[in-house]
């Protein structure tokens, strides 16, 4: 894991198990030094820098020196006409900075960003941080860039903290978290989609202009998520180089990807700077989100393990990380706003019967929220709907057996509600317009103090109120207009930002608060799907869609970043309510259990056989969630390239392979299933005690059982999941 610094303090291996990062002190034309990133890649075995990275060849060109070199923190205004990572304006109105080197040190561990989400470390020999310090002594502004670098990943964590030391005010216009250069081209992947719909996987060759990935709606988003891997072209998921970048973040955000003329690409990832401003008076900072660089020489896979293993047990925190999650029914699809106490005990009755572990009331419960018009910012119990209140429908539900949970959404506001005649100056919004209404509901502004304090209030009251064991954390429309009646007109572009610091402020108080309460978080589904949540709360409602046939391409892309243990994944009854289709509950459950296992159905009118299947489903679940929630997963066949899927996951001396057919077709191809780094020895199949060599199931692989014998077609929407244990 060592970071390597040269006697002078000006060149720095950062020398992980299989990656290796170079930064330097190199000078530029007029004398002075500018810090470089001359690599980035696959392990260097030399901890001394080769003395060929040192060196930059002058290219016979129309361009500066500016518009090549490999800055580890590129400025706007320089002549470097690739993505910027910092554009700062100064006293007379200019963008040009200029970061001079000044020095470097290397410490143990791994410093906590105050106020904001990041990768931790539990010992110090867990890491080693790299602080390189840089000012530009025109303006006074000095920059501290920090790399830190884990013993147990191929990962480094990436964050930038600009400190005004001059006399003036600076106007921080873009401020991003890192930057790399490559040499070469590379394919950009990326994960896109819509409410209902999320992550899924677009993999685009290189090109010579910019491609973007960017939010500007206060949230990560549906649309694109906070992540890219570069590619080189011939890598696959199993082999090639790849590199990750992922930003610990939940608003606003870009991923700025360029191919130069010169062979070279540069990607800059952090805050969106169409929608960011940052005022710095003398002697005030800002400090940015992290990001995460991960490399990989085998594979799309292999880049994935190494953020699903440091994100599982570096990122999420607190009693759940490590812990079972329990099985549970949530009752919003089964009654949406239609609910009472009796009606809600009789669904909690059949799944405490079956083995549910936890009961959890959605929406509808507070104020007089009969309907998704009202009373969000009112968390007060609806007595019609609960005479008993809180209190009395969670012991009745304790009383069976399971543990209770609830449902809010903390940072939104009904206009029909007593909040907001209360506090109209509370809603986020933009002073002589209208403020654009979704869902029928604005947006607290959490930039606010008096409202964060508010938020922390109300729902600690309601947490304390009853015993609440889970809490789904819901945020349900994005930003249209932003603008706080708080902060003063130069200001008002700072206010995304100081948003998704409040959101953060309010959710670590929450959650510091309740720290045995299993939080999970939501945005209409997996709109906010990020790292920065995964800190407050290790679990996310991975989509609105429950359909199983929908769900393979949804979970599948999400797991090219996060690991199945913060996949909330739920059975739902048919027909599907987003998309109409029917499949069995097999089918259906076997796509849950590779996430955090739950339904979200009406149990109480389900047929006697679906009721036998659940409750073998439930049995299972309880055997195999320690393997699904820690052990490795490996993606095996894509939902993106066909009608087929597999993955697997793999812990200790247990493997379990998910298999998965959509569409059948005429004729169908007979078609195994390999499987991927099973340790060697015997393996036994559970269900029917056959077994094999590692080497069989690796190399000749598992068929498929879609195809009956004679080869009739078992029909649409199948699957297969095969528990293997290691005999010898």
């Amino acid at each position: 894991m060592p970071i390597f610094l040269s006697p002078d303090a000006r060149c720095c291996h950062l020398q992980g198990r299989r990656l290796s990062m170079v930064l330097c002190a190199y000078k530029v034309q007029d004398g002075a030094d500018e810090l470089i990133m001359p690599y980035f890649g696959a392990r260097l075995e030399d901890a001394d820098v080769p003395a060929a990275l040192l060196t930059s060849e002058r290219l016979a060109s129309f361009d500066t020196d500016n518009a090549t070199l490999p800055f580890a923190l590129p400025t706007a205004g320089r002549g470097d006409f690739r993505p910027a990572q910092l554009c700062a304006v100064g006293r007379g109105g200019q963008r040009t900075t200029r970061l001079s080197f000044l020095r470097a040190e290397v410490t143990p561990g791994k410093p906590p960003l105050a106020g904001l989400p990041a990768t931790y470390v539990e010992r110090e020999d867990e890491a080693q941080t790299l602080s390189a310090h840089l000012r530009d002594e025109v303006t006074g502004l000095e920059a501290t860039l920090c790399y830190t670098l884990f013993s147990r990943h191929d990962a480094i964590a990436v964050s930038l903290r600009v400190l005004n030391a001059g006399g003036a005010p600076v106007k921080l216009r873009a401020c991003a978290s890192a930057s790399i250069n490559l040499f070469g081209a590379y394919d950009l992947l990326h994960l896109h989609g819509a409410w209902g719909k999320e992550r899924q996987i677009e993999r685009v060759g290189p090109m010579h202009a910019e491609r973007v990935i960017r939010s500007a709606r206060g949230a990560s988003g549906h649309q694109h998520n906070p992540f890219c891997a570069l590619m080189e072209p011939e890598a696959t998921e199993r082999t090639g180089g790849v590199y990750g970048i992922s930003l610990v973040y939940s608003g606003d955000f870009q991923i700025a990807v360029d191919e130069d003329a010169y062979g070279q690409t540069r990607a800059v990832c952090g805050l969106n700077p169409e929608t960011f401003g940052w005022t710095l008076l003398p002697g005030e900072s800002f400090q940015t989100p992290e990001a995460v660089l991960a490399y990989s020489d085998a594979g799309l896979n292999g880049m994935s393990q190494i953020y699903h293993a440091l994100y599982r047990t570096r990122l999420c925190r607190g009693y759940w990380r490590d812990r079972e999650r329990p099985i549970l029914i949530n009752n919003w699809e089964a009654t949406y706003f239609r609910f009472d106490h009796e009606k809600i005990l009789r669904i909690a009755r059949t799944a405490a019967g079956l083995g549910v572990e936890l009961f959890v009331l959605d929406d509808g419960w507070f104020g007089e929220r009969d309907s998704d018009d009202r009373s969000l910012g009112d968390w007060v119990v609806n007595p019609r709907k609960l005479p008993r209140g809180l209190k009395g429908l969670a012991e009745d539900i304790e009383a069976l057996g399971m543990r209770f949970g609830l449902w809010v959404e903390p940072e939104m506001i009904s206009p029909n509600s007593d909040l907001c005649r209360a506090h109209p100056d509370w809603v986020l919004r933009v002073p002589e317009r209208t403020a654009t209404q979704a869902r029928n509901q604005w947006i607290l502004d959490m930039s606010r103090a008096d409202v964060q304090d508010y938020v922390v209030e109300a729902i600690c009251a309601v947490l304390k109120s009853a015993p609440i064991s889970y809490v789904k954390w819901d945020m349900n429309r994005n930003f249209a207009e932003y603008g706080s009646a708080a902060l003063p007109p130069e200001r008002q572009d700072e206010a995304p930002h100081r948003y998704m610091l409040g959101v953060y402020r309010v959710m670590e108080s929450i959650t510091s608060a309740f720290p045995e309460v299993l939080f999970e978080s939501c945005s209409g589904g997996g709109g906010r799907f990020d790292p920065g949540m995964l800190y407050y709360m290790p679990q996310t409602w991975t989509s609105d869609d429950t359909d199983a046939a929908e769900r393979l391409k949804i979970q599948y892309g999400t797991s090219v970043v996060y690991p199945a243990s913060t996949m909330g994944a739920h059975v739902s009854a048919v027909p599907n309510h987003q998309v109409g289709r029917v499949t069995d509950m097999k089918m259906r459950g076997d796509v849950a259990m590779s996430g955090n296992f739950g339904y979200e159905l009406d149990l109480s009118q389900q047929t006697p056989e679906d009721l036998e299947i659940i409750r073998r489903q439930i049995e299972r679940v309880k055997r195999i969630r320690r393997v699904t929630q820690q052990g490795a997963f490996t993606r095996l066949i894509s939902p993106f390239e066909g009608n087929l899927c597999a993955w697997q996951f793999q812990l200790e001396d247990t493997v379990l392979l998910f298999a998965f057919v959509t569409l059948q077709s005429a004729n169908p191809q007979m078609r195994r299933v390999k499987l991927a780094d099973i340790p060697d020895g015997r393996w036994r199949d559970e269900e029917t005690g056959a077994e094999y060599d590692a080497s069989v199931l690796t190399g000749a692989g598992v068929r498929l059982p879609f195809i009956q014998p004679g080869g009739q077609p078992v029909g649409d929407f199948k699957s297969l999941v095969m528990e293997l244990r290691r005999i010898g």
